[in-house]
């Protein structure tokens, strides 16, 4: 189900896209103060609604246009006084028109002999589909059900079933959880200092109590498949936690000081303009997330003692590569262009540990997501199922929207642009021109648009912002 606003019968309307409505319904107050009236010939009576029970009805409204993208898109609705929304299309508009819907992004596609339309609806703005106490005790007083329902996130992949994803069922090893050192490699992590360096270490970071407890529960865990090992080194960063979009804290290495000193990696990211460019004509889409990527490289044992944190619980170092060290996403997207040379631009692009499969048909993409999975297998890579997408038309990657129409920008992140609070400094300007500019593409003549605020960046100009 999706919900948005959209005009009905010439006014702005709460409307719910539902795939489990067998008709079109609109409230009697919406239909009073759109002037939609019932056709001649639809009398009252009473519709069978979801879980047995009846809803009655004033008539049927024929042809009341439903405007969408500037097109008109005429529904026939049942007059019934249904709960929350003004308007509700089911399965007989939603069919007919071809309409499939895209909740997470809030977009309706309609496939089309002309061509695919995506709506991209203007959310509602009202809290009408959040009920007060009283509402709620009113509507059970009516006799509707109410279910308390618990919701919880998780990792763990247990929605996903492997033997309902075509190609991807034969590779169940692939997915495994990582549990252990990863195999040696040929070319391990290695940390090369700059002449005459002595060994850095600092303080630990004062910490909160709850922080603690996830600091000697995270210590505990990465102990536990031998990612750390307790270290006598004279080497040791302090750690911090940062909070991830779930809630969760991820640990996080203070490596600043060991970075300043540390010889720089040239090896080359590639430019995600250009990686974008290879999908044209492609159709059909798979997305591979490696588990823990960075922990998937081992380290020099030779350097493993530079890796050293200090904490509250002990002293320890690495074993594998950590996030944080300056040469680590050069030294992972070396790792990736060398197990996938042969498929990069034909059928693979890589950026870090983010793998995209494309291909032109269904056929081909079955064969494109073997071979892959079968590289992973034959390195022992492992991906974390649950952050894997497969077989779509459509997906997100790198902040853009790719499909076979095309790439496109993320809404997600146009949203973050948009509410972004007004700069108050030349570097609050230059983070928001980072952001925008990562864009540009998608604008024409961006940087005349974007010239006064880049003026603001120069050295002794005024920062004066209307």
């Amino acid at each position: 189900m999706c919900v948005m606003t959209l005009l009905v019968g010439g006014f702005e309307s709460h409307v719910l896209f539902d795939s489990g409505a067998s008709n079109c319904f609109i409230t009697p107050e919406r239909a009073e103060k759109s002037g939609i009236r019932s056709s001649a010939g639809e009398s009252a009576g009473m519709v069978k609604v979801a879980g047995g029970g009846f809803l009655s009805t004033l008539g049927r409204a024929r042809g009341v246009e439903i405007e969408i993208a500037g097109q008109s898109m005429p529904a026939d609705l049942v007059i019934s006084p249904v709960e929350l929304y003004d308007v509700i299309l089911g399965m007989d508009w939603l069919s007919h028109y071809r309409v499939h819907l895209d909740c997470y992004r809030g977009r309706v596609v309609f496939e089309r002999d002309a061509g695919r339309l995506v709506y991209q609806g203007v959310r509602p703005t009202s809290g009408s589909i959040v009920i007060s106490a009283i509402q709620a005790e009113q509507l059970l007083e009516r006799g509707c059900e109410a279910y308390l329902a618990t919701i919880s996130m998780s990792e763990s992949g247990a929605g996903v079933v492997m033997g309902d994803i075509e190609v991807v069922q034969d590779f169940e090893d692939v997915f495994q959880s990582l549990k252990g050192l990863p195999p040696s490699r040929s070319d391990p992590f290695t940390i090369e200092l700059e002449p005459g360096t002595a060994p850095i270490s600092k303080t630990p970071y004062r910490m909160a109590p709850a922080e603690l407890a996830e600091l000697k529960k995270q210590i505990e865990d990465l102990l536990s498949k031998g990612f750390i090992r307790p270290s006598v080194s004279p080497w040791g960063a302090p750690v911090l936690f940062v909070k991830k979009k779930d809630g969760s804290f991820r640990l996080c290495i203070d490596y600043r000081g060991l970075n300043r000193v540390t010889v720089k990696n040239r090896y080359p990211l590639p430019r995600i303009d250009e990686l974008l460019d290879q999908l044209r004509g492609a159709t059909w889409f798979s997305k591979i997330d490696l588990a823990s990527g960075y922990h998937q490289i081992p380290i020099d044992e030779a350097d493993v003692r530079k890796t050293a944190f200090r904490t509250r619980y002990g002293h320890f170092e690495f074993v594998v590569m950590p996030f944080g060290l300056t040469n680590a996403p050069a030294a992972f997207m070396r790792l990736m262009n060398d197990v996938f040379r042969e498929y990069l631009d034909v059928f693979v692009i890589i950026f870090i540990d983010d793998i995209l499969v494309y291909s032109r048909s269904q056929e081909e993409h079955a064969t494109h997501l073997r071979l892959v999975l079968e590289k992973l297998r034959e390195q022992k890579l492992f991906a974390k199922l649950s952050k894997c997408s497969f077989w779509q038309r459509e997906m997100g990657f790198l902040g853009h929207i790719v499909s076979a129409e095309g790439v496109s920008v993320d809404p997600a992140k146009i949203e973050a642009i948009r509410d972004w609070p007004r700069p108050s400094s030349a570097t609050e300007i230059r983070s928001f021109l980072g952001l925008a500019g990562y864009y540009r593409r998608f604008v024409k003549g961006f940087a005349t648009m974007a010239q006064p605020m880049t003026k603001l960046t120069g050295k002794d100009v005024p920062f004066l912002v209307s």
